[in-house]
Protein backbone atom coordinates (compact mmCIF):
# COMPACT_ATOMS: atom_id res chain seq x y z
CA UNK A 1 0.00 0.00 0.00
CA UNK A 2 1.07 3.76 -0.81
CA UNK A 3 -0.37 6.45 -0.16
CA UNK A 4 -2.18 7.77 -3.63
CA UNK A 5 -2.80 5.93 -6.61
CA UNK A 6 0.42 7.60 -8.36
CA UNK A 7 2.38 5.88 -5.82
CA UNK A 8 1.35 2.38 -5.66
CA UNK A 9 0.85 2.69 -9.59
CA UNK A 10 4.96 3.40 -10.03
CA UNK A 11 6.21 1.86 -7.25
CA UNK A 12 4.13 -1.66 -8.32
CA UNK A 13 5.91 -1.23 -12.03
CA UNK A 14 9.43 -0.56 -10.30
CA UNK A 15 8.61 -4.05 -8.01
CA UNK A 16 6.98 -5.79 -10.89
CA UNK A 17 10.07 -5.37 -13.35
CA UNK A 18 12.68 -6.20 -9.72
CA UNK A 19 10.49 -9.64 -9.96
CA UNK A 20 10.81 -9.93 -13.68
CA UNK A 21 14.73 -9.96 -13.18
CA UNK A 22 14.83 -11.78 -10.31
CA UNK A 23 12.72 -14.51 -12.50
CA UNK A 24 15.08 -14.22 -15.20
CA UNK A 25 18.35 -14.70 -12.93
CA UNK A 26 17.34 -17.54 -10.93
CA UNK A 27 18.94 -20.65 -11.65
CA UNK A 28 17.55 -23.28 -9.53
CA UNK A 29 14.10 -24.52 -10.28
CA UNK A 30 13.73 -24.57 -6.79
CA UNK A 31 14.48 -21.05 -6.08
CA UNK A 32 11.75 -19.64 -8.64
CA UNK A 33 8.86 -19.29 -5.97
CA UNK A 34 10.55 -16.97 -3.53
CA UNK A 35 12.48 -15.44 -6.67
CA UNK A 36 9.00 -14.31 -7.67
CA UNK A 37 7.39 -12.87 -5.09
CA UNK A 38 8.02 -9.42 -5.85
CA UNK A 39 5.64 -10.46 -9.47
CA UNK A 40 2.89 -10.92 -6.67
CA UNK A 41 3.91 -7.98 -4.58
CA UNK A 42 4.46 -6.06 -7.21
CA UNK A 43 0.92 -6.73 -8.69
CA UNK A 44 -0.69 -6.43 -5.53
CA UNK A 45 0.19 -2.60 -5.95
CA UNK A 46 -1.01 -2.08 -9.09
CA UNK A 47 -4.15 -3.67 -7.99
CA UNK A 48 -4.70 -1.25 -5.08
CA UNK A 49 -3.80 2.06 -7.79
CA UNK A 50 -7.25 1.29 -9.02
CA UNK A 51 -9.02 1.68 -5.83
CA UNK A 52 -7.98 5.11 -4.80
CA UNK A 53 -10.39 6.75 -7.18
CA UNK A 54 -13.85 4.84 -6.45
CA UNK A 55 -12.96 6.23 -2.55
CA UNK A 56 -14.73 2.94 -1.49
CA UNK A 57 -15.54 -0.43 -2.70
CA UNK A 58 -16.09 -4.20 -2.59
CA UNK A 59 -15.66 -4.96 -6.03
CA UNK A 60 -13.26 -7.41 -8.10
CA UNK A 61 -10.24 -5.12 -7.83
CA UNK A 62 -10.79 -5.31 -3.59
CA UNK A 63 -11.60 -9.01 -3.44
CA UNK A 64 -7.86 -9.46 -6.14
CA UNK A 65 -6.27 -7.41 -3.53
CA UNK A 66 -7.36 -9.14 -0.33
CA UNK A 67 -6.71 -12.20 -1.88
CA UNK A 68 -3.16 -11.80 -2.44
CA UNK A 69 -2.34 -9.58 0.66
CA UNK A 70 -3.91 -12.96 2.88
CA UNK A 71 -4.27 -15.99 2.06
CA UNK A 72 -2.40 -16.18 -1.18
CA UNK A 73 0.73 -14.55 1.01
CA UNK A 74 0.52 -16.38 3.70
CA UNK A 75 1.15 -19.51 1.98
CA UNK A 76 3.29 -18.39 -0.74
CA UNK A 77 6.08 -17.34 1.32
CA UNK A 78 6.59 -20.10 3.50
CA UNK A 79 6.67 -22.55 0.53
CA UNK A 80 8.98 -20.65 -1.17
CA UNK A 81 11.50 -20.24 1.40
CA UNK A 82 11.09 -24.28 2.15
CA UNK A 83 11.53 -24.95 -1.63
CA UNK A 84 14.65 -22.83 -1.32
CA UNK A 85 15.81 -23.79 1.96
CA UNK A 86 18.91 -26.22 2.53
CA UNK A 87 18.38 -29.82 3.65
CA UNK A 88 19.17 -28.95 7.02
CA UNK A 89 16.69 -25.82 7.95
CA UNK A 90 13.68 -28.03 6.43
CA UNK A 91 12.29 -29.60 9.61
CA UNK A 92 12.27 -26.58 11.41
CA UNK A 93 10.05 -24.56 8.12
CA UNK A 94 7.62 -27.51 9.18
CA UNK A 95 6.27 -25.00 11.41
CA UNK A 96 5.65 -21.92 9.90
CA UNK A 97 4.72 -23.75 6.87
CA UNK A 98 1.69 -25.40 8.72
CA UNK A 99 1.05 -22.42 10.22
CA UNK A 100 0.65 -20.56 7.11
CA UNK A 101 -1.55 -23.37 5.54
CA UNK A 102 -3.85 -23.24 8.55
CA UNK A 103 -3.76 -19.40 8.55
CA UNK A 104 -4.07 -19.00 4.58
CA UNK A 105 -7.37 -21.44 5.13
CA UNK A 106 -9.35 -19.14 7.43
CA UNK A 107 -8.70 -16.24 5.61
CA UNK A 108 -9.97 -17.84 2.57
CA UNK A 109 -13.24 -18.85 3.78
CA UNK A 110 -13.37 -15.12 5.24
CA UNK A 111 -12.26 -13.78 1.61
CA UNK A 112 -14.68 -16.22 -0.06
CA UNK A 113 -17.97 -15.91 2.42
CA UNK A 114 -17.75 -12.36 3.86
CA UNK A 115 -17.90 -8.53 2.30
CA UNK A 116 -14.75 -7.29 1.46
CA UNK A 117 -14.67 -3.13 1.58
CA UNK A 118 -12.02 -0.69 1.01
CA UNK A 119 -11.93 2.87 2.49
CA UNK A 120 -10.03 5.61 1.51
CA UNK A 121 -8.73 6.72 4.71
CA UNK A 122 -6.74 9.98 5.00
CA UNK A 123 -3.50 8.86 3.06
CA UNK A 124 -4.15 5.49 3.87
CA UNK A 125 -6.46 2.96 2.44
CA UNK A 126 -8.55 0.59 5.05
CA UNK A 127 -9.86 -2.42 4.31
CA UNK A 128 -12.85 -4.04 6.14
CA UNK A 129 -12.89 -7.86 6.39
CA UNK A 130 -15.31 -9.30 9.02
CA UNK A 131 -12.61 -11.86 10.73
CA UNK A 132 -12.72 -13.28 14.56
CA UNK A 133 -10.16 -14.49 16.60
CA UNK A 134 -7.89 -12.12 14.57
CA UNK A 135 -4.87 -12.15 17.24
CA UNK A 136 -4.51 -15.87 16.43
CA UNK A 137 -5.00 -15.28 13.06
CA UNK A 138 -2.11 -12.22 12.98
CA UNK A 139 -0.14 -14.84 15.26
CA UNK A 140 -0.16 -17.34 12.15
CA UNK A 141 0.46 -14.73 9.53
CA UNK A 142 3.58 -13.73 11.23
CA UNK A 143 5.23 -17.10 11.95
CA UNK A 144 4.16 -18.37 8.31
CA UNK A 145 5.71 -15.23 6.46
CA UNK A 146 8.66 -13.58 9.05
CA UNK A 147 9.15 -16.76 10.90
CA UNK A 148 10.05 -18.98 7.88
CA UNK A 149 12.51 -16.39 6.73
CA UNK A 150 14.10 -15.66 9.99
CA UNK A 151 14.43 -20.04 10.31
CA UNK A 152 15.43 -20.18 6.79
CA UNK A 153 19.43 -21.17 7.45
CA UNK A 154 20.27 -18.74 4.85
CA UNK A 155 22.14 -15.75 6.13
CA UNK A 156 20.29 -13.28 3.34
CA UNK A 157 16.70 -14.37 3.91
CA UNK A 158 17.63 -13.92 7.82
CA UNK A 159 18.53 -10.58 7.13
CA UNK A 160 15.07 -10.18 4.53
CA UNK A 161 13.29 -11.23 7.84
CA UNK A 162 14.27 -8.49 10.09
CA UNK A 163 13.56 -5.88 7.97
CA UNK A 164 10.24 -7.61 7.23
CA UNK A 165 9.55 -7.72 10.82
CA UNK A 166 10.67 -3.76 11.92
CA UNK A 167 9.88 -2.66 8.42
CA UNK A 168 6.08 -4.04 9.14
CA UNK A 169 6.11 -2.72 12.65
CA UNK A 170 6.84 1.19 11.54
CA UNK A 171 4.50 0.36 8.41
CA UNK A 172 1.61 -0.93 10.58
CA UNK A 173 2.11 2.00 13.14
CA UNK A 174 2.29 4.72 10.43
CA UNK A 175 -0.63 3.20 9.07
CA UNK A 176 -3.14 3.01 11.98
CA UNK A 177 -2.89 6.91 12.43
CA UNK A 178 -3.68 7.24 8.67
CA UNK A 179 -0.88 9.34 8.13
CA UNK A 180 0.74 7.74 5.54
CA UNK A 181 0.97 3.82 4.21
CA UNK A 182 4.90 3.13 3.22
CA UNK A 183 4.12 -0.60 2.58
CA UNK A 184 4.95 -0.08 -1.03
CA UNK A 185 8.55 1.17 0.33
CA UNK A 186 9.00 -2.00 2.34
CA UNK A 187 7.61 -3.95 -1.02
CA UNK A 188 10.28 -2.31 -2.54
CA UNK A 189 13.26 -2.46 -0.48
CA UNK A 190 13.08 -6.47 -0.17
CA UNK A 191 12.13 -7.06 -3.73
CA UNK A 192 15.90 -5.51 -3.70
CA UNK A 193 17.08 -7.49 -0.71
CA UNK A 194 15.59 -10.75 -3.35
CA UNK A 195 17.27 -9.38 -6.11
CA UNK A 196 20.44 -9.73 -4.22
CA UNK A 197 19.90 -12.88 -2.82
CA UNK A 198 19.14 -14.25 -6.34
CA UNK A 199 22.21 -12.97 -7.83
CA UNK A 200 24.34 -14.92 -4.90
CA UNK A 201 22.58 -17.76 -5.65
CA UNK A 202 23.36 -17.78 -9.21
CA UNK A 203 26.88 -17.33 -8.14
CA UNK A 204 27.39 -20.28 -6.34
CA UNK A 205 27.85 -23.82 -7.53
CA UNK A 206 25.51 -25.54 -8.24
CA UNK A 207 24.86 -28.79 -5.31
CA UNK A 208 25.98 -31.99 -6.65
CA UNK A 209 23.06 -34.55 -7.88
CA UNK A 210 22.07 -37.72 -6.10
CA UNK A 211 24.59 -39.72 -3.63
CA UNK A 212 27.26 -36.92 -4.34
CA UNK A 213 25.42 -34.06 -3.01
CA UNK A 214 26.64 -34.26 0.36
CA UNK A 215 30.46 -35.21 -0.53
Amino acid sequence: MCWSATADLVAGAGVTAVGAACAAQVRRPRDLPLAALPLLLGAHQITESLLWDAGRGSGPATVVWAVIALPLLAVWVPVGVMCAAPPHARRRLLLPLAAGAATSAVLAHAVATGPVRAEIRGHTVGYVLGLSHAPPLVTGYLLATVGSLLLSGDRRLLVLGILVAVGAAVCWALWRMEFISTWCAIAAVCSVVLFGWVRARRAAPAPLPGPLAGV
